[in-house]
């Protein structure tokens, strides 16, 4: 996720992240709002499903596919030009920063399937390929303050020259006059500025805005990486326990099946009854199907956000806020969340542009000194020549037809435009914060609920067999209840896999989903580490400190936060009322 700057204004999502809109985040508490581990998310222990192919595997009229192996190549298989298939294939090097904890390394090479929530957020956090290749970007952004801080040193640059020059002069009486000869020359130039009137301190400001802009992409790109992980982690538990529940409603509806076969053969039922079981016994097949289906894919994005494949899973650890209430999430989100951060340092790097250009309406003092050693003649290097010079250069513009003004008028536009985004971006953040509080509010309430249902629909569906069975219902009776019990189940499952999402989105949303928030003792990346390593490389000792010291007092502008100008900045929307249960429903008159 490289967002190069600087950059104009882009639609907001693409300005301030290209990659990625919320974040979230982990820690010990708040146990009671996960489920029990009887539950199908909690308790889950079941493997990865296998595919299985359908009762009747002949060729059926509509079918989109086919097994004959004469249809044709097959994608991959080698052909006729003699390529060699495996040859093209990428190769595969095995490589991890050297920053990376040992015992993640070893995990990672290793391959082993993973268990724990804990171990998926480290594999993520470490090895994410994304996440990587920001790490490395802020590393090169790191290298632009370095150049910054150059332009208050000196420069000097040399040149050789060897050269053959031949002349021919006419003259009025005589023969033509030639001279020709081989010299060389040598010389050397130092330039050292001495006041710039802010250039360079604007360029050192629009350097570092840079970098804090791509250290607020890296916050929000590992945010989202560790939401990817839970995301998955809780997919995989969610799909596994849908495969439970399909296959418990599969072989509900065949007990059925036989049970009322049976019963036809005494005449206790008609085949109307067994023709009602054998359709909903089809489409529990298909339902199978299809939740293995699901999990399938859960398992292939577990894969792709953790780096190694899901083994049984335990239970998630619980989330836990920094905050109580979504007022107060929305202060925190403020000063914490990266999409913020990053629309303030994108202002701060027009406005540095805006200060450069500025700077360029102002003259600029300069120190130049010379050295030369050469010849004498353009046609002889018998005798030399040596000359040493020093000058105080003071220059600037007088009158370019309104070129500089119209660069500063575009540069302050730029600015403006930045300065409306940061007040945007506050605006998606907290609709986004807010929706993903209501969401988790919503569906930790429903958790009750759906479980009071699934409690209900089952002792229904047995109370209606038995029913059933006597006589005193119909099949297609039972068989509702049975669809209202899978519906139960499946709800149920479902809720407690986004409640526990949807928290993890509000602490994406409020900026705490981080390494530090969720695993405080953790070993994490330190952003700043590099950047000590290589800010001063080129610093001229006394000189540099001196010059930048004069560029600053005199720079144009300033880098404080910008106030917001939204009319809204103040106002927020309440979070969603959470009745209980019995009171939902008011009593009639």
């Amino acid at each position: 996720m490289n967002l190069a700057l600087p950059l104009r204004p882009l639609p907001l999502r693409a300005a301030l992240l290209a990659a990625s809109a919320a974040c979230a985040a982990l820690s010990p508490a708040i146990a009671q709002e996960l489920p029990a581990a009887a539950d199908p998310i909690q308790g889950a222990r079941i493997q990865g499903p296998q595919m299985q192919g359908p009762p009747d595997t002949g060729a059926q009229a509509g079918n989109y596919g086919t097994d004959d192996p004469d249809s044709g190549p097959a994608m991959g298989d080698a052909t006729d030009d003699g390529t060699d298939a495996e040859a093209d294939r990428i190769a595969v090097r095995p490589e991890l920063p050297e920053e990376t904890p040992a015992d993640v390394a070893e995990l990672a090479l290793a391959g082993a399937p993973v268990t724990s929530l804990t171990d998926a957020l480290r594999l993520a956090y470490w090895t994410s390929p994304t996440l990587l290749a920001q790490r490395s970007t802020v590393k090169s952004y790191d290298y632009r303050i370095a150049q910054a801080r150059a332009n208050y040193g000196p420069k000097l640059t040399y040149s050789l020259a060897a050269s053959w020059q031949h002349d021919r002069f006419d003259q009025r009486a005589g023969l033509p006059l030639s001279l020709s000869g081989w010299t060389t020359t040598a010389s050397a130039v130092l330039t050292q500025p001495l006041f710039t009137f802010g250039r360079n301190a604007a360029q050192e400001r629009t350097s570092q805005a840079q970098l804090d802009f791509q250290k607020q992409v890296l916050r929000s790109t590992e945010q989202q990486a560790l939401l990817d992980a839970i995301t998955a982690y809780i997919g995989v538990l969610r799909d596994r326990a849908a495969v439970t529940i399909a296959k418990d409603n599969l072989a509900a509806l065949q007990r059925q099946l036989n049970d009322n076969k049976a019963r036809l053969a005494v005449r206790e039922v008609t085949a109307t009854d067994v023709q009602q079981i054998s359709t909903r016994v089809a489409l529990g097949q298909a339902q199978v199907y299809s939740a293995q289906r699901d999990a399938a894919s859960s398992e292939a994005s577990f894969l792709r956000m953790v780096g190694v494949t899901a083994g049984e899973l335990a239970a998630p650890n619980p989330l836990q806020l920094p905050v109580l209430q979504l007022e107060d999430a929305y202060a925190y989100a403020e000063i914490h969340n990266p999409l913020v951060l990053a629309a303030q340092a994108r202002e701060k790097v027009s406005r540095a542009s805006l200060a450069a250009a500025k700077s360029d309406l102002m003259p600029r003092i300069d120190f130049q000194g010379s050295a030369s050693y050469g010849s004498q003649s353009a046609y002889s290097d018998a005798l030399r020549q040596r000359d040493v010079r020093g000058q105080f250069i003071f220059s600037g513009p007088i009158f370019e037809s309104g070129l500089r003004r119209a660069r500063v008028s575009e540069a302050m536009a730029a600015n403006d435009a930045d300065w409306r985004l940061l007040d945007a971006s506050l605006r998606e953040n907290r609709a986004a914060l807010a929706a993903a509080w209501n969401d988790w509010q919503a569906q930790q309430a429903a958790i009750a609920s759906y479980r009071s249902a699934e409690d209900s629909a089952r002792k229904a569906y047995e109370g209606a067999v038995l029913q059933q069975r006597a006589g005193l219902i119909t099949t297609l009776d039972v068989l509702d209840l049975a669809r209202e019990l899978l519906l139960a189940r499946s709800n149920s499952n479902t809720a407690i896999a986004s409640a526990y999402l949807a928290k993890a989105r509000v602490l994406a949303a409020a900026g705490a989903l981080e390494q530090s928030w969720l695993m405080p003792d953790a070993a994490r990346h330190d952003a700043g580490q590099h950047l000590r390593k290589v800010r001063h490389n080129g610093d001229i000792p006394l000189l540099t400190p001196f010059l930048r010291a004069a560029e600053n007092a005199g720079a144009i502008g300033n880098t404080a936060p910008r106030p917001l100008r939204d009319p809204t900045a103040n106002r927020t929307a309440p979070p969603i009322t959470i009745t209980p249960p019995e009171n939902l429903v008011s009593p009639g008159p």
